[in-house]
């Protein structure tokens, strides 16, 4: 007699969209680097320009740093670290593992704003890092001073751990929110409240993806592995831990390599870098350019946005096209491209397979081991392959939760128990619209929510909103994302005044900065009467965007200037284009203007493109104004008279 089939039975018969990543074991992080301290001591554990600290030099400095907090800070204790890309900041990241405390990087420069918002959020004992940055609240409090290494490019002059009393005004200390039991690090994601949130996460998930890695990668003794990826971006998690964990060199980036791809391929070949990890924003306009001849670089792994194109015939490094929420630990599903794949393989023509021609996007792959991927419909059931939904990711990968636990009870929710899904017993739901090809391979397809991504960090429009409304001048701000011919999203904030007062767009854009992360910083402010509302009576915000798209109109609208020469025509002309501010002036400052790193580094590429004059990110970012930076271009394509 035949038996019925069950639900999962059925599932899977009409080859439902679900895959499992290969069967993974979580191992240890901070052991497997002493582990390297015992084997190799004198071997490089970081390398900035002319300065190396050996792996035994990190191990005593981590040593030190640890003892000078240990009477301070308890193991789970959450520890903010305001600092950059260094040999500084990886010892704070040894020197807290090996006290137990949990790790929650905030960036160099977080804004004293951000931070005061955290740390009256989160129960947060202490934040290290320069005095000469910290928020006025941190300078004034009880500090430790750090024994940190003092050099590198982006090293601090003077490190301490500024033990603040919280803001009177804040919750009392058992109200704020405490990292979870075996957290070993935190990091913050975009909060539709207008305020971050914190995702916890384990020793044991990090370290099945850093086995991952090591493996993909061949990440190895000899290796150097780039320290590129922003402090309060979590990739740079793995980066920094892939290497000490397999006893490779960590190279710290200077930042000008975020601005301008000549600038980061040169560095990779001037510090010899071997294995790196890169925003999206970051290598597509690499992949733009041919690829350099001379580089060691093997292997690339890139993530944070969609990507849009795929590698030239000429590029040596396979690039790994990779996919991850903070949720579920940096990286979920990857799909490593070579350069010959942009000629074709043949696998474009099966049926259900993504094309592999160098016009597609590439999927985002297959899940990393002990990873599961399961896309759903609205009823939390798997659609069958081929058709759209919301991923949903359980396994080892997965984080122990946000700090809240409501939040965590809302996004982390338990599998159907007919599903079949061994190992797993919680499924994050991403809000990520996605479709499953027939050998499994995901196709990143956007958002279900009101989330954006914008230079590879996901934003809540209502963050920014609330960042806005702060200031007594705004009534309201209403936020929309606008893409670009290619894709690309950039943030514009409608805002209304409170009666009677008025502002100018570009104190509002500077206000706001000491609350959000540079990514989060709208584009362009439009100041406007009112909102269009839809049938519901809320508001419109596909046409408000359209009314964004379509310009503004009256005294926001700035004229060209007549007496404007043909070279400030073209900076002027590229800003307002890459920026979508038509109001944009030539005494505008880039920065002020709303300038981010991913927008100078086209603004650099249009500028050579048009004129042929190569400049640097420094000199764009000096410039007091856009009239003098185009007084530079035109410097320099002017030939100097013989004999000058």
């Amino acid at each position: 007699m035949t038996q019925p089939l069950t639900v999962s039975d059925a599932v899977v018969a009409r080859e439902a969209s679900i895959a499992h990543g290969p069967a993974a074991t979580p191992t240890a992080v901070l052991a497997r680097f002493e582990e390297w301290v015992l084997r190799t001591p004198q071997a490089p554990a970081v390398i900035d320009g002319d300065h190396t600290w050996t792996y035994q030099d990190l191990d005593t400095a981590a040593t030190d740093a640890a003892d000078a907090l240990r009477d301070r800070v308890r193991p789970g204790d959450l520890v903010g670290v305001c600092l950059d890309r260094s040999a500084a900041l990886v010892v704070t990241a040894v020197a807290l593992a090996r006290i137990g405390a949990v790790y929650l990087p905030l960036g160099p420069r977080p804004g004293e704003r951000r931070t005061d918002a955290v740390t009256e959020d989160l129960d947060v004992v202490c934040v290290i890092g320069d005095p000469a940055v910290l928020p006025a609240r941190h300078r004034a409090a009880e500090r430790i001073r750090l024994s940190l290494p003092r050099d590198g490019v982006n090293a601090p002059g003077t490190v301490v751990a500024a033990f603040a009393a919280p803001d009177p005004a804040a919750p009392v200390a058992g109200a704020r929110r405490r990292a979870p039991e075996d957290a070993f690090y935190a990091v913050l994601t975009s909060g539709s409240t207008g305020r971050p949130k914190a995702v916890a996460v384990a020793e044991p998930s990090l370290s099945v993806l850093l086995d991952w890695y090591r493996a993909e990668t061949g990440l190895a003794p000899g290796d150097r592995q780039s320290l590129l990826i922003g402090v309060a971006f979590d990739p740079h998690l793995l980066e920094l831990w892939a290497g000490l964990t397999a006893g490779a060199a960590l190279v710290p980036a200077p930042d000008d390599v975020r601005w301008d791809a000549t600038v980061l391929t040169d560095w990779w070949r001037d510090a010899g870098v071997t294995v790196s990890v890169a925003a999206t924003p970051m290598i597509e306009p690499v992949l733009d350019r041919p690829w350099p001849r001379d580089l060691s670089l093997r292997h690339l792994v890139v993530g944070g946005d969609r990507m849009r194109r795929r590698p030239g015939d000429d590029v040596r490094a396979t690039v790994h096209n990779a996919y991850g929420p903070a949720e579920a630990t940096v990286v979920t599903t990857t799909y490593a491209m070579r350069g010959a794949d942009a000629r074709g393989d043949g696998r474009g023509d099966a049926p259900g397979n993504p094309r592999t021609d160098a016009q597609t996007s590439p999927p985002i792959g297959l899940p990393v081991p002990g990873a599961t991927v399961v896309v759903t419909g609205a009823d939390g059931r798997p659609v069958p392959r081929g058709e759209e939904g919301e991923l949903r990711v359980g396994g080892h990968c997965l984080a122990l939760g946000y700090l809240d636990p409501e939040l965590t009870a809302h996004r982390f929710t338990a599998p159907l128990e007919d599903l079949g899904l061994p190992g797993v017993d919680r499924l994050y739901r991403t809000g990520d619209r996605v479709r499953m090809h027939t050998d499994g391979h995901l196709e990143f397809l956007g958002r279900l929510d009101d989330q954006v991504k914008i230079s590879g960090v996901r934003i809540e429009p209502a963050e920014v909103e609330a960042a806005f409304e702060h200031d007594p001048s705004v009534r309201s701000a209403v936020v929309t994302a606008l893409r670009d011919d290619d894709g690309r999203a950039r943030l514009v904030a409608h805002i209304r005044l409170t009666a009677g007062t008025t502002a100018k767009t570009g104190d509002l854009l500077a206000a706001v900065r000491a609350w959000l992360p540079e990514q989060a910083v709208p584009a362009a402010v439009r100041i406007v009467d009112g909102y269009p509302l839809d049938a519901n009576g809320k508001v419109d915000r596909a046409a408000l965007a359209d009314q964004a798209t379509a310009g503004p109109e009256g005294p926001e609208a700035e004229a060209v200037p007549g007496d404007a020469t043909p070279t400030e025509l073209l900076v002027l002309r590229a800003v307002r284009d890459l920026l979508d501010r038509p109001a944009t002036a030539l005494t505008d400052n880039f920065t002020d203007a709303g300038g981010t790193s991913v927008v100078a580094a086209r603004l650099l590429v249009a500028i050579e493109r048009e004129s042929g004059v190569r400049l640097r990110a420094p000199e764009l970012l000096r410039a007091p104004d856009l009239r003098a930076l185009a007084a530079l271009v035109e410097q320099r394509r002017t030939p100097r008279p013989a004999g000058a």
